[in-house]
């Protein structure tokens, strides 16, 4: 059987609790990210707190090609784009003012298996990778890790890590390449169409106000790229197009 799917309910209900309960209490920081990345806990909620993953905007490392200071909202628009497609499954993610560091992006946390991950799954299930791999196409992630899918408790995909993205140059970096030349899957044309019409309205407004003007311009032409007939998923243009370290 298959792991059961948030629903809207439970999105909308966690981002709530990301945006409104009042303590943040910093526990630490996560190893291994090139940014300063805490694992929070958020109080009141529970017993024991909501656990979150806080993206301060003073702890981005400077990068030659990225503005400074927004990669947290970049965080944010994926998840947004993600929830008007209905995938993949990024955690809740939400901007957040009032915050230990000031404001930056607080998503919640995941208790995954650190064993699990893209490439122990051996590309199962294929549907589930192949959404995602449209997603990074869409939103030009310069960085998909196989450390960066996670497996929760229940055994559902999230993925993580939306900082370097929606550049207006190509910038396609990832380790799922399995599904390159291969046509758009007809089961999710509507998602585009209903995200192609959604970027002239609502959702471009959502977007505006996280990206640039030209980055949402580049976007919605990627949308209608992909929809366009023979779009095939792209090839790897060179070493360069795989992320080091690739986990």
């Amino acid at each position: 059987m298959a792991p059961a799917r948030f629903s809207e309910q439970d999105f909308a209900g966690r981002e709530a609790q990301l945006r409104e309960l009042p303590e943040i209490e910093l526990l630490g920081v996560l190893r291994n990210a090139s940014n300063y990345t805490f694992l929070s806990r958020l109080t009141p909620y529970g017993d024991e707190g909501l656990m979150a993953v806080y993206k301060p905007a003073r702890g981005e490392s400077p990068l030659w090609d990225f503005p400074d200071g927004d990669l947290y909202r970049r965080e944010v628009a994926a998840y947004r784009l993600s929830r008007a497609l209905g995938w993949p499954g990024i955690p809740p993610t939400v901007i957040r003012e009032s915050a230990p560091h000031g404001v930056g992006a607080l998503q919640l946390f995941i208790d995954a298996d650190r064993r699990r991950h893209y490439f122990e799954a051996g590309g199962e299930p294929a549907d589930e990778w192949q959404r995602v791999a449209l997603f990074d196409v869409l939103i030009n992630n310069a960085d998909r890790k196989s450390g960066h899918c996670l497996f929760d408790s229940a055994g559902r995909i999230w993925v993580i890590d939306h900082g370097l993205t929606f550049h207006p140059e190509p910038k396609l970096r990832t380790v799922i390449w399995e599904f390159a030349g291969c046509p758009l899957p007809a089961a999710l044309r509507s998602d585009l169409e209903r995200v192609q019409e959604s970027l002239h309205e609502e959702l471009g407004k959502d977007l505006r106000e996280l990206i640039s003007r030209s980055e949402l311009s580049t976007l919605s032409r990627r949308v209608e790229a992909v929809l366009r007939p023979g779009w095939r998923y792209p090839e790897p243009g060179s070493a360069w197009s795989v992320p080091w370290p690739p986990i």
